[in-house]
């Protein structure tokens, strides 16, 4: 793995460091991916909201239309077991 620097101030180096410990993370390069995996979910659940919010009400009702059409053929396996 190929390694490197990353200046902080000493104050924030401590709290990435004690935030890791309290969460039960290892190391504080495996407390940095979990945050960064989490900002990264954010984001695409924010992009998500987004269109959704920018999409229009006959397009809208069409997805609920066909989504609950969906749930009623998942319903309809279950039962089948």
């Amino acid at each position: 793995m190929d390694l490197t620097t990353i200046k902080v101030s000493k104050p924030l180096r401590d709290r990435i460091s004690a935030a890791a410990s309290s969460e039960g993370d290892a190391t504080l390069q495996k407390f940095l991916e979990r945050v960064m995996d989490e900002h990264d979910r954010h984001r695409r659940l924010a992009a998500v909201a987004a269109a959704i919010r920018g999409t229009n009400e006959q397009t809208l009702a069409a997805w609920r239309a066909e989504t609950a059409d969906w749930a009623t053929a998942d319903a309809d396996t279950e039962a089948m077991q």
